[in-house]
Order: structure tokens, then C-alpha cells, then sequence
């Protein structure tokens, strides 16, 4: 049977006179239908008692429970027009009013919802269920608006009737075990419960191609004529731990958990894991991958509300090794959490007392230490405003399998499977000439990666390059990794561009244009690097107009450069030399100190030899602040390329550019 619903039952404050007392004989065989769980039993009888009742109290009580009835067999519509008669009739409970909320959130009727809510605020003001529905009414909305980029999809073997609670049953995750109460089931008769038959535990199987095959019933020492519901498997395969709900005519009986382990093809006979007295029930096993912890769901006593989730330790026997603890309040709620789901580093779970999209949501908890994070709920669309429980993951890849009763299945509850399609990235650009604008055609253009991986290719006809996916799934540019991109061309130096899919979580085409600049005998211009009257020392406000040749350097290995110097035509040309030989020198140094080898840079200082502006063109200068101006423009650095051929010989911290000796300088 559905494990969730029977784990989901209130307990009704009632206030009724003695009158209504003296009719509830009216009421006794659907009061004992309801009291065993007998939802759709109970339902016909209410039905018939509620055209026999004269007393307002004991109607209301009767449309709660007839209320309570239909919301346990998921029939949100019935449900929500039960509670609104049953408040209209006065029943003192505020909790009617909850649930009305509830369903009408469930069926996102968010705006009705939130006014029940508010409602429901006025009457029980400590109670924090209020403001979390309005919260949770607003916050459903958005997650539809915008959700995950999870894929999901109705399974092709669902039935019309319930199907839920998938578990891996191979190591491969191609084989699912879950429950059904489809036709050909063990068990015989009718389940009061939902109104159908008992449920057994099928096994499907997908193929090399995806195509699924048809279920079939799991070996017969698992299915009895019993519920068989809920399952999980140990890391190996070769041991099941699953729910069973014994059927008793008349008597309300719990459900417990079982454990059965291979025997060659088939399955040996299952045995009980007590956990607790017969009065409580327990189900929805989990097991840790050591499998030395039993996660469960439970109403018994020393919880925090409806049924919770509980751990208790096993032996290798699989025996409780000492008694269940409470996963507490950073797992549960005064609501339900249930269908606990357990990987290496998180837990799965289901509840409706943690704030989500309605009904029961998914929820994922990291494992640390002992403990684990604040829940996160999945959002749509793995979650929505129906019922959403049950979920089997896989261990390495966020794809994996859920229940829902959400509209658009097959059946009352059906198996979706659900898939995290990897974010797919591209890298395209144009590699130019960058003075002339050109395009350059068969540059080289490299892609690393800070994964270790490397690719590269030629610009085409266009000057344009593309490292793209394909439909293969051969991809180039992956997620969570930084990137350089450069581009290579003899006589030409190189270019990079550095870009990080790092936290990128939507399809990303990124554009890096790259542009090479060509080789000439003509020196490079470096930034403005001016200098005082006289001096040499460069000055730190223009060490920043260095970084670029630093990143020059970097990006062309194997050049050696002239770094040359000038002077104004002030002062004797001797002087000037040597002036300008100490200021070439000082950005030598600096680049060495950026771990630039020294020997892949010749200092040369030109002194006033090589004028931008001549004296004449000074002299005709309208004010001596224009002719300073022009005089400081002839005082720069600047760079050619001499050589392509360089191969490091050393480390370059361990050696220094020869220094020549002071000498007086003069440029006035």
C-alpha cells in the first residue's frame, strides 16, 4: 500500500456535547474504518451517517474526518471542499483550517491558499505553519517561474493506479525495484486504505538503447500477500531492506521493515528489523553506504511532529545495534519527513513541514560529520505543488527517479525520471592583425584548461576559430574550469585572453577576439614611461604601463628584446648616453623582478640620438610649458624584437642584466 499516506495520519481535537455523544452511534463503523486507515471504506460511510446527523458538532466532526479521509487518498479537490463545510460548521480544531490551506496550496490555488494561511495565522499566532505557507505560496510561484535545469519525464511503465518508490537495484543504475498496486499483485482483495489492491514490489530493466522492458513481481520471498512498499539496497546489491504492511481485517496493525539477502538468482526469506513496539509503525528504509547506519521513518514516540526520520545503528547481522536516535530538528519538523534517501555525501528526503511548493517536497541534506546541512529543497521540477517523495539518485550524477501525484501522469501517483543535462559551452573568436585590422588566416589557436586539458586549432579563411560541442558529446569547454585562449603566428606576437566556466551554471558562448601585433624592425612603444630631469629610477606610478610587455614576455617564450631608452637633446650627448643607458636598465631590472629572464632582454640607451620631437619643433612652441611638454616626450622606453629563437637556460631569478657604473649625467 502507499506507505505515505498511512504515515500521515492526524489525530483530531474533538469537542462534542452529550447529545452528539449519544448519536455518534451513527458514526461507529466509519469512526472504526477511519481509526484503521480504511480511508476509502470510511469516506462511503461517512457519506450515508452525515444525512442521519441533526447535531452541528458531531457534522462537523464527521466532514473532517471525511476531509482527512479524502486528502489520504490524494484527492485534494474533495478534501479541500470537506474542510471548508467542516470550518463553515464550526469545528473547533484550527488545524482544519491548516489543511485547508494545505490542499488548496497542493492544487496552486496560491491566492486562496495564502488567505487560509493568514486565517490560520489569526487563530493559532504561534504557530509558525502560517507565515511558512504565505512564505512558501510566494516562494512555489517563483521556483516554477524559474527552474532548474533538471529534465523530467513521465516513465514509460506506470500504471493507473499507484506506482512509487524506486530504488537502483543494479550497480549500472539500469535496473529500478518499486512498488505498485497494478493489476496481477499477490495479495487478494481490496485495500481499505486507498481503495485498491495491495501493493508488491516490481522490477523493471532499460536496455543499451534506453527502452525499458515490462515489469515484472520480484521473487516471492519478497512479495507476500501483504503491502510490500518502500525499498533500499546496500552498495553491493545483494541485500534489500523494504516495507511491509500486514493486512488484518477490523485491527489497525503498523508497518515495519524487512531484510532479505541474495541466494544465487533469487532472494532468501526476509526477516524484521525491530525498531519498535507493535502500537508504532515504521518504513521507508535507507541504508548508508558502509551500511552500518538504518535510516527510517517513524511515528514513534520522541519525535518532533508527525513522523520523522530516524537512524539507528546496524551489526553485520543486520541487527539494531543499540536504540533509534531522532535525526532532529535539522532534518525534522512538527509536519512529515519521510523517504529518506542516502548517498555518499547527502541525505534525500521527503516533507511537508519544511517550506516547498506543496504537499510533500524533495529535500537534500549535505552529510557532515555526524550531522548535516540545512536542507535545500530541489524546486521545480523535480518538486511541485503535489505530492513529491520517494527519490533514488545517483552517486556521481545528480540524474535519478521520484514519485509525484502531480497532474499529467498516468496513474494516482506515477515514477518520474529526472536528468541534469551537463551546461554546454563554446569558444569562438576572430584573430586579427592589430594595427592593420586584418584578419589573420592559420594563426595557431591553443586552449588550456586548468583541468590539464589542451587543444589546438587554425583560423580559417576568415581569421575566425570555434572549439564548440558536438552531437556526440565530445566538448571542449567544460564547466568549473579556467581557460587561456591564445593565438600564435611567426613574425607575429602572441595573444591571450583568459575566461573561467567556473560557477557558470546556464549555456555560455564566450567571444575572446585576438589580436597579434607584427614583428617590424621599427620599435614598439611602450606606454609612457616619463622620467625627471636627470633621473633614471622608474617612477611607480608607471610601472603599471609595463605590464603590458610583461604579459608580452609571457606570451612569446622565445623572443629576446631591446629595451631602449631616451633622452631630450639637453645637455652633451655623452652624458645623455649614459643617462639613457641607466634608465633602459632600471626597466630591465623591474621586468626581472617580474620573472623575466635577463637574458632575454638588452638594455640600450640611445640618449638624445632619436628625438620624437625635434628642437625646431620644440622651439616653435607658443610657451615654455608646451616646449617642458615636448622635451619629457623625448624622455621614454620603448622595445623591438631581436630575436625568436630564445631557449631558456637557467633560472631567470638567478640572473641579473649587467649594470654599468655611475657616471655623472648631465642634460641641461
Amino acid at each position: 500500500m502507499r506507505i505515505s499516506k498511512i504515515l500521515c495520519v492526524l489525530t483530531a481535537v474533538l469537542l462534542i456535547s452529550a447529545h452528539a455523544s449519544a448519536q455518534s452511534s451513527k458514526t461507529r463503523k466509519a469512526d472504526e474504518a477511519y481509526n484503521n486507515w480504511q480511508w476509502s471504506e470510511a469516506i462511503e460511510l461517512y457519506k450515508k451517517a452525515l444525512t442521519k446527523i441533526d447535531n452541528k458538532a458531531l457534522k462537523a466532526e464527521v466532514l473532517f474526518k471525511t476531509a482527512e479521509c479524502y486528502r489520504n487518498i490524494n484527492d485534494l479537490k474533495n478534501a479541500e471542499s470537506n474542510y471548508a463545510k467542516a470550518i463553515k460548521s464550526k469545528y473547533p480544531d484550527p488545524r482544519a483550517q491548516l489543511l485547508l490551506a494545505d490542499c488548496q496550496k497542493a492544487q496552486e490555488k496560491y491566492t486562496d491558499a495564502i488567505n487560509s494561511y493568514n486565517e490560520y495565522k489569526k487563530l493559532v499566532p504561534s504557530d509558525s505553519r502560517g507565515e511558512d505557507g504565505v512564505k512558501s505560496c510566494t516562494i512555489a510561484q517563483k521556483w516554477k517561474d524559474t527552474p532548474t535545469r533538471h529534465e523530467v519525464t513521465l516513465c514509460p511503465f506506470n500504471s493507473k493506479v499507484l506506482d512509487f518508490a524506486p530504488s537502483y537495484a543494479d550497480k549500472k543504475y539500469n535496473t529500478i525495484w518499486f512498488s505498485s498496486m497494478r493489476e496481477g499483485a499477490t495479495g487478494s482483495g481490496t485495500d481499505g486504505t486507498t481503495g485498491q489492491a495491495f501493493s508488491d514490489i516490481y522490477e523493471v530493466k532499460r536496455d543499451k538503447k534506453g527502452a525499458w522492458n515490462t515489469p515484472s513481481l520480484v521473487d516471492k520471498m519478497i512479495n507476500t500477500g501483504e503491502g510490500e512498499g518502500a525499498m533500499a539496497f546496500n552498495k553491493k546489491k545483494d541485500a534489500v531492506y523494504f516495507t511491509r504492511c500486514p493486512k488484518e481485517t477490523k485491527k489497525t496493525l503498523g508497518c515495519m521493515i524487512m531484510v532479505s539477502t541474495k541466494k544465487g538468482n533469487g532472494w532468501g526469506p526476509a526477516e524484521e528489523i525491530v525498531l519498535c513496539a507493535d502500537s508504532f509503525t515504521v518504513g521507508h528504509p535507507a541504508i548508508s553506504p558502509d551500511e552500518t547506519t538504518l535510516y527510517f521513518a517513524s511515528d514513534m514516540p520522541g519525535g518532533l511532529g508527525g513522523k520523522d526520520i530516524w537512524k539507528v545503528k546496524l551489526t553485520k547481522q543486520r541487527k539494531p545495534d543499540g536504540n533509534p536516535i531522532n535525526l532532529g530538528p535539522s532534518i525534522n519538523t512538527a509536519g512529515d519527513e519521510m523517504f529518506p534517501y542516502v548517498t555518499e555525501s547527502a541525505l534525500y528526503f521527503a516533507s511537508n513541514g519544511l517550506i516547498g511548493m506543496g504537499g510533500l517536497d524533495n529535500f537534500k541534506a549535505a552529510i557532515s560529520g555526524d550531522g548535516f546541512s540545512t536542507p535545500e529543497n530541489l524546486k521545480f521540477p523535480i518538486n511541485s505543488a503535489a505530492d513529491d517523495f520517494g527519490i533514488c539518485i545517483e552517486n556521481k550524477n545528480e540524474n535519478g527517479f521520484f514519485t509525484s501525484s502531480r497532474a499529467g501522469g498516468k496513474g494516482m501517483d506515477d515514477i518520474y525520471e529526472f536528468r541534469l543535462p551537463p551546461v554546454l559551452f563554446s569558444l569562438a573568436g576572430v584573430v586579427k592583425d592589430i594595427d592593420t585590422g586584418e584578419p589573420l588566416i592559420g594563426s595557431t589557436v591553443k586552449l588550456i584548461g586548468s583541468d590539464g586539458s589542451s587543444v589546438e586549432s587554425k583560423s580559417d579563411a576568415t581569421g575566425n576559430y570555434r572549439f564548440d560541442f558536438t552531437p556526440d558529446g565530445k566538448r571542449y569547454v567544460n564547466a568549473n574550469v579556467s581557460y587561456t585562449v591564445s593565438a600564435s603566428m611567426e613574425n607575429h606576437l602572441a595573444d591571450t585572453k583568459d575566461f573561467t566556466t567556473v560557477g557558470i551554471e546556464t549555456q555560455t558562448d564566450f567571444v575572446k577576439d585576438l589580436a597579434l601585433k607584427s614583428i617590424k624592425k621599427d620599435p614598439i612603444r611602450l606606454p609612457d614611461i616619463l622620467y625627471d630631469l636627470a633621473a633614471w629610477d622608474l617612477k611607480p606610478q608607471y610601472q603599471d604601463s609595463l605590464a603590458g610587455l610583461v604579459k608580452t614576455m609571457n606570451q612569446n617564450p622565445n623572443i629576446v628584446i631591446e629595451l631602449g631608452s631616451h633622452t631630450d637633446t639637453r645637455g652633451d650627448n655623452k652624458s645623455n648616453e649614459i643617462l639613457a643607458q641607466k634608465r633602459a636598465q632600471s626597466v630591465v631590472d623591474y621586468l626581472i623582478s617580474k620573472g623575466i629572464a635577463g637574458d632575454r632582454m638588452v638594455a640600450k640607451g640611445y640618449g638624445e640620438n632619436r628625438p620624437l620631437i625635434s628642437d625646431k619643433q620644440i622651439s616653435a612652441m607658443a610657451t615654455e610649458e608646451e616646449k617642458e611638454a615636448g622635451h619629457q616626450k623625448n624622455r621614454r622606453s620603448e622595445f623591438k624584437v631581436i630575436r625568436e629563437d630564445y631557449v631558456p637556460k637557467e633560472d631567470p631569478s638567478t640572473k641579473l642584466a649587467p649594470k654599468i657604473q655611475n657616471v655623472e649625467e648631465d642634460e641641461e
